[in-house]
């Protein structure tokens, strides 16, 4: 049986992460920033959705939202998530778990107003995850903001729009390899500024 050396090393799981998304990005055919965020309520209940990353680094990685949505409710109540990045086209999957933190008031502001207008108007309009009768109800609340905040002008942001940092006390790299005899390693911390251990994992 021949013998083969991971093709995870045991370095800095961030400048990993960096290596492999530099990758997904010329890769990926759509939304390589794409990633699955899953929380859970004060009761244990799990959900998941995919969400955008919109900033990484040595800090953690962050996300916007709806702090008055489900995810963000969730959130409120338990502030622990985990995310996972799947680029489909690498055959290559990063799982990260960690302790969340709001972003400042003037960093929501400034991504929110990167945003095309329409998506600003989009999400200012919306109560998202609640009820919706009809979507003509929607589409009245965007025409009405539109007549607010005509194209050219500041929309002000919600103040329940806000943005997350997910500072990694986990960070797991996972490698196809044939006979699903996959490669994986696992890097974690006792607690976000401490160093990491890393362990190898069966497939």
């Amino acid at each position: 049986m021949k013998t083969e050396q991971s093709a995870i090393p045991a370095s800095d799981p961030f400048a990993m992460f960096d290596d492999w998304y530099v990758e997904a990005r010329a890769s990926e055919p759509n939304d390589s920033n794409a990633m699955a965020l899953a929380t859970a309520n004060l009761d244990g209940l799990p959900s998941v959705r995919m969400v955008l990353l919109k900033g990484h680094g040595s800090d953690g990685f962050i996300f916007y939202t709806n702090a008055e949505s489900r995810k963000g409710a969730e959130i409120r109540a338990n502030m622990q998530a985990a995310l996972l990045f799947h680029w489909k086209s690498l055959r290559r999957q990063i799982r990260i778990e960690g302790p969340l933190e709001e972003v400042s008031a003037q960093m929501a502001d400034d991504y929110f107003h990167s945003r095309s207008y329409a998506a600003q108007i989009a999400s200012a309009a919306s109560d998202q995850s609640r009820a919706l009768d009809n979507r003509s109800v929607y589409f009245e609340r965007v025409a009405q903001m539109e007549e607010r905040y005509p194209e050219g002008t500041v929309v002000e942001r919600p103040p329940h729009w806000t943005g997350f940092r997910l500072r990694p006390q986990a960070m797991e790299f996972w490698l196809d390899r044939p006979g699903r005899m996959h490669d994986r390693r696992r890097f974690e911390r006792s607690k976000p500024d401490a160093g990491w251990t890393d362990t190898l994992l069966y497939p």
